[in-house]
């Protein structure tokens, strides 16, 4: 087995689109899938965990999806889906998307509370406050809130759900037939928050989970949501065109994260990653040919003026990328797209074709030794402690990634070989949560 220090060792996560991350990816399928199958869906979570990966990730929206691909169009709730696979799996975490802007504290408290005991100590929270006018209008609200008030409304909610699980103390059921007691009742305490958005009296129904509470994940990466981060995420999603910008945004996450009182080995920065993998380069590059073919430009202009909040379609597509203001909506993805047409000089098509296929996301093109050469160079150089892998075709690109990259992960010494640990927590290498911390 390997030893790995935390600052050596990749996490890895699997981004999960049933049907491949890339909106072509399913038109090259020979085992198309369905995003609502879930015995396709247990298939793919058993081969992440044969290839050792952290976390099975899930997103989510509360709206048909602006991408329109078939695995965000039509979907399953996410935890109801994790607790099905969590019975299905033994080690991998689990990790679903939930919005704070449209849902409460105590609710989803008790969710995730419950899908880390039924997963036995392996579940997370991707953190979001969501951004689309359609979901809004899902939930009675002509428009969103604002960014600050969106973010506010997160904190709180982090602070109320915090409380909730800290409500319950370790040894609090302790079933005394002698006595007839079943619970310790003062290991079990009410929160009596009385916050700006919620009041919340507590405590939860549920009793304490196997770790405590689940992993906290974030993606925000404007100001806003760095800040939240750096107070209250233990991995966080990003996207990062290049190592340099990968390396800016890992300084200063950490240096906000020490800012913020915490240990900066305790945030692990994992950003996403489209490898598009073949057995020599030139069977990838054909492959990522053959998917950008396939491209729908039109779908990507429409992607990226729901994206911008302008409309595109009025703009030469072979001319220049218009100014685009930061607006109240996801302002971070409008940053790095903007700049990535800056720094590479695309037209609005070429960056049509970019959202289309992989949402801004990072592309490796090339054999195992290139990825695992790409990776290390990240993981040494300061760039990530990690990667979300998003294969663009499922399974066949999942599968590569298994047979071919996590072994040469390993022989470099990058990677496990087993599983360490029960929780996803330790094997995250993250602090362990004591009635104390």
């Amino acid at each position: 087995m390997n030893h790995f220090t935390p600052s050596r060792r990749l996490r890895l996560g699997l981004f999960v689109q049933p049907v491949g991350q890339h909106v072509s990816g399913w038109r090259l399928t020979e085992q198309l899938g369905d995003p609502t199958d879930i015995d396709w869906l247990i298939t793919l979570a058993k081969k992440a965990e044969a290839g050792k990966f952290d976390l099975f990730f899930v997103g989510d929206a509360l709206a048909t999806s602006m991408y329109r691909l078939p695995s965000t169009m039509a979907r399953l709730e996410p935890l109801t889906m994790l607790a099905a696979l969590a019975v299905h799996t033994r080690r991998i975490g689990l990790a679903a998307t939930a919005s704070t802007t449209f849902s409460d504290p105590f609710t989803l408290a008790r969710s995730f509370s419950s899908l880390d005991h039924i997963s036995r100590g392996r579940a997370a929270w991707n953190v979001v406050t969501s951004f689309s006018t359609d979901v809004a209008r899902n939930f009675s609200r002509s428009d969103m809130p604002d960014h600050a008030s969106r973010y506010a409304r997160a904190r709180e909610f982090l602070e109320v759900a915090d409380k909730l699980w800290r409500g319950w103390e370790a040894g609090a059921v302790q079933p005394d037939k002698a006595t007839g007691d079943y619970f310790v009742d003062e290991k079990i305490k009410p929160i009596n928050h009385q916050g700006e958005h919620f009041q919340v009296q507590g405590p939860l129904n549920i009793t304490r989970s196997p770790q405590g509470r689940p992993v906290i994940i974030e993606a925000g990466s404007s100001a806003d949501g760095q800040k939240l981060a750096a107070e209250t995420a233990e991995v966080i999603f990003t996207a990062s065109a290049s190592l340099e910008e990968a390396q800016a945004f890992y300084r200063t996450q950490k240096e906000q994260v020490i800012a913020a009182g915490r240990n900066p080995d305790h945030v692990v920065i994992m950003p996403g990653v489209m490898p598009i993998i073949g057995r020599t380069r030139e069977e990838a590059k054909a492959l990522w040919k053959k998917l950008n073919t396939l491209v729908d430009i039109e779908n990507g202009l429409r992607q990226l003026s729901l994206r911008f909040s302008m409309d595109l379609s009025q703009y030469p597509l072979d001319g220049p990328v218009p100014e685009v203001p930061l607006g109240e909506g996801n302002q971070s993805r409008v940053k790095l797209m903007t700049d990535m047409a800056k720094r590479e000089n695309l037209t609005l098509r070429e960056l049509a074709a970019v959202a289309a296929g992989s949402r801004g996301h990072r592309v490796i093109v090339g054999t195992a030794e290139d990825i695992a050469d790409d990776f290390q160079q990240w993981l040494e150089q300061g760039g990530a402690d990690g990667f979300n892998i998003m294969p663009a075709i499922m399974p066949e690109q999942l599968d590569l990634f298994v047979e071919l990259v996590i072994p040469e992960l390993r022989r470099r010494g990058l990677f496990r070989d087993e599983y360490e640990f029960a929780t996803l927590r330790e094997n995250l290498g993250l602090k362990v949560i004591t009635e104390e911390s």
